[in-house]
């Protein structure tokens, strides 16, 4: 057989669809970030027909192109905490305006196997446009996110997925010189809010685009 790791993960990202689509979620497969940035254009973007667009930190988002391709249309109106040579205060002010535009783009730390999207975030700005405001919400995740429960996706974020992006983000906090969470105080600490998500409410709001390449942290 060629590509037995792709095939296995094939499988594995088609139960996880059926336990998703079960809680509500619509969602979608796709074999390369390539492919699934297609599918947002062609499938995604159609169907919800946004006025007004938005992004919480995501690192598949970013790599997916699509980053670009919003920010170099003129067809929407855009809230871009990453735009170059924002102040502090015009940064918080996008992020605040971003949870109520038409769709909303971001990450997640952990996908189980029992339908649950788990998170942890430092302002709460993703997990907020996650949950509500938004009018829809595209979750963009590699199989790499995906664990068997709710206990594995904590182990996951707390030990390895906030270490390590606490040293991507050059933070001042004790898990990037040790490598496991030491449940700090630091003022840099990035773990501030979890959030669960067993349902999506509408159905349908949420839109989980699961790729089958590792992506992300």
């Amino acid at each position: 057989m060629e590509n037995p790791k792709d095939n296995y993960w094939r499988l594995r990202l088609a139960e996880v669809k059926t336990t998703f689509e079960q809680n509500n979620f619509a969602v979608f497969l796709a074999d390369t970030l390539q492919d699934a940035a297609r599918l947002v254009k062609e499938r995604i973007l159609p169907e919800v027909n946004p006025q007004s667009v938005a992004w919480g930190g995501s690192m598949t988002f970013m790599a997916s192109g699509l980053y670009e391709e919003f920010t170099r249309s003129d067809k929407y109106e855009l809230f871009d905490p990453f735009e170059k040579n924002l102040s502090a205060e015009e940064n918080l002010d996008r992020r605040r305006r971003s949870l109520l535009s038409d769709l909303f783009f971001t990450g997640t730390n952990a996908i189980t196997e029992t339908g649950l999207l788990v998170n942890l975030d430092m302002m709460g700005n993703r997990i907020g446009g996650l949950t509500f405001g938004p009018r829809h919400a595209v979750v963009l995740a590699g199989r790499n996110k995906v664990v068997p429960d709710l206990e594995d996706a904590m182990e996951r974020i707390k030990n390895y997925a906030a270490p390590v992006n606490a040293m991507r983000l050059d933070k001042k906090v004790p898990c990037v010189k040790t490598g496991f969470c030491e449940d700090c105080s630091s003022p840099d600490r990035i773990c501030n809010t979890w959030t669960i998500t067993e349902k999506s409410f509408p159905k349908g709001r949420i839109k989980i685009v699961l790729i089958n390449q590792d992506l992300g942290l």
